[in-house]
């Protein structure tokens, strides 16, 4: 079985420290167990990357190469390209995250 390199991008690292940053300020070792669960959930993506669903707010707009994993309330959006998954946010999903899924993917 081949194995997918995960690769995060700027912005989605940003969003990750962002979240921690925040949590840790009042619970470090939620922060932790955040941040472990996480990397627990993305790191089968590189076995199965088409593991998440589609973004089904991109779905309407006929846009399906965009996909998310849920670690509630977060939602982390990624895409599979090549042998290459691109980890491309992580969103509060309590957000209107149409909006800010539009102003981000669609520029």
């Amino acid at each position: 079985m081949r194995e997918f390199e995960l690769i995060w991008t700027k912005t989605a690292k940003l969003d990750l420290i962002s979240i921690l940053d925040y949590v840790a300020a009042e619970d470090k070792e939620e922060a932790l167990k955040i941040f472990s669960k996480t990397e627990k959930k993305l790191g089968l993506l590189k076995s199965f990357p088409e593991r998440g669903k589609i973004v089904f707010e991109l779905e309407k707009f006929n846009i399906y190469k965009y996909r998310e994993l849920i670690i509630s309330p977060w939602r982390i959006f990624y895409k599979v390209e090549s042998e290459k998954i691109f980890v491309l946010s992580v969103i509060d999903g309590r957000r209107n995250v149409e909006d800010v899924l539009l102003n981000r993917f669609l520029k």
